[in-house]
């Protein structure tokens, strides 16, 4: 879905919370650049219960909308159309605003394939993810786009893991579901996604610190615990941070219909402001 977008729109990023969202810093960087003066990104704060009221609301000068948590798979039912990923991770992070109509996408599995690529991990002999939620359902999907028909997955409750489980049968992939007493299987993998909120995998660091690589979802604060002891270990480590740049370099591409989206000028405007953030 490439057709030129207007030449001046509104976008934003929904979620709750959002007041922490790197999307409006990446987001107006690429207009900056691309010189869509008449564009506007915010971010907004919206809760499931409120989506449906607030897509309802708009009005023609949207051009899309960026989703994080937890928005992903509410805002499903509330499309008018969607990709063939969109439907096989079970989540869209975008939504394509044209002629009244809501297209529905997930640009977080590319995110995450260039992300991984950029970093030199291009085809991983086997792979271990952490965490069930939305993100670990497009890692699945990313883990499949880059050759592997078979991935771990470690959640804290296995028996929560249902949705998971149906996304990797839509993928054709194999999936061994663990608890966390079993990590050691993950330490195994050759590389390990983990899409664990902050600090949530601090206490897991000592024991995956060998790892040949890892994907870190987090961005902020960085390193995390587990991102340093990889590192320490010799291990690649990958940020959240260019999970994030890359699915946003895809949003713009998306929203606004233009092929020359700016990565670079995003991804300093995007470091400049987590520095800022790091020092204040």
């Amino acid at each position: 879905m490439t057709t030129p977008g207007p030449p001046a729109a509104r976008a934003a990023v929904l979620g709750s919370p959002i007041a922490h969202s790197l999307s409006p810093v990446l987001h107006r960087a690429a207009y900056e650049a691309l010189g869509l003066t008449g564009w506007r990104y915010d971010a907004v704060e919206c809760d499931e219960g409120a989506l449906p009221a607030l897509l309802a609301g708009l009005g023609p000068e949207w051009a899309g909308l960026s989703l994080t948590m937890p928005l992903k798979r509410a805002v499903l039912p509330l499309l008018d159309t969607a990709t063939d990923l969109t439907a096989e991770v079970g989540g869209a992070n975008t939504v394509v605003l044209r002629d009244g109509r809501r297209h529905g996408d997930n640009t977080d599995v590319y995110g995450i394939v260039a992300a991984l690529i950029e970093s030199g991990v291009h085809v991983p002999a086997s792979a271990a993810i952490l965490g069930g939620g939305a993100t670990a359902a497009s890692a699945l999907a990313a883990l499949r786009d880059l050759g592997l028909g078979a991935a771990t997955l470690v959640a804290r409750d296995p028996a929560r893991a249902g949705e998971t489980i149906q996304v990797a049968e839509r993928l054709g992939m194999a999936l061994s579901v663990l608890s966390f007493d079993k990590l050691s299987v993950a330490v195994d993998a050759e590389l390990v996604i983990s899409t664990l909120p902050s600090g949530a995998a601090d206490p897991l660091a000592g024991e995956l610190a060998g790892v040949p690589a890892l994907l870190d979802v987090v961005y902020s604060p960085w390193p995390t615990v587990l991102a340093g002891a990889v590192a320490a270990g010799g291990g690649t480590v990958v940020s959240g941070f260019a999970m994030l740049l890359h699915q946003a370099v895809r949003q713009v591409e998306l929203m606004t219909g233009r092929a020359d989206v700016p990565v670079e000028a995003m991804r300093a405007a995007g470091e400049a402001e987590l520095a800022r953030r790091t020092a204040g």
